[in-house]
């Protein structure tokens, strides 16, 4: 079951379970839309994935479902994130 983490790990924006802003990649990083598609273009810095939406845990499965309240806060080196991207991202996530 996924966290719903409640920020951005690069820049540390509020992610709350109801923001259509959240991006994950396959390991559950999680980033807002600017971090990952405008920094990082869409590639993963951690695992070189890429992002999707968030899904938003329905409202009646919240209380039972609870999102994270645990904030990870992990920014990134900008300069070996460029590199990375630079890397990967002309590349289908299916073949990275």
């Amino acid at each position: 079951m996924l966290d719903i983490r409640p920020n951005c790990e690069h820049c540390g924006k509020d992610l709350p379970n109801t923001s259509t802003e959240a991006m994950i990649c396959s390991f559950e990083c999680t980033y807002c839309k600017t971090c990952a598609l405008e920094i990082f273009e869409n590639v993963c810095p951690s695992c070189s994935g890429n992002f999707v939406n968030r899904p938003i845990r329905p409202s009646k499965m919240i209380e039972k479902y609870p999102a994270s309240t645990d904030k990870v806060f992990k920014p990134k080196d900008l300069d070996k994130t460029k590199i990375n991207s630079e890397k990967f991202k002309n590349i289908s996530p299916e073949k990275r």
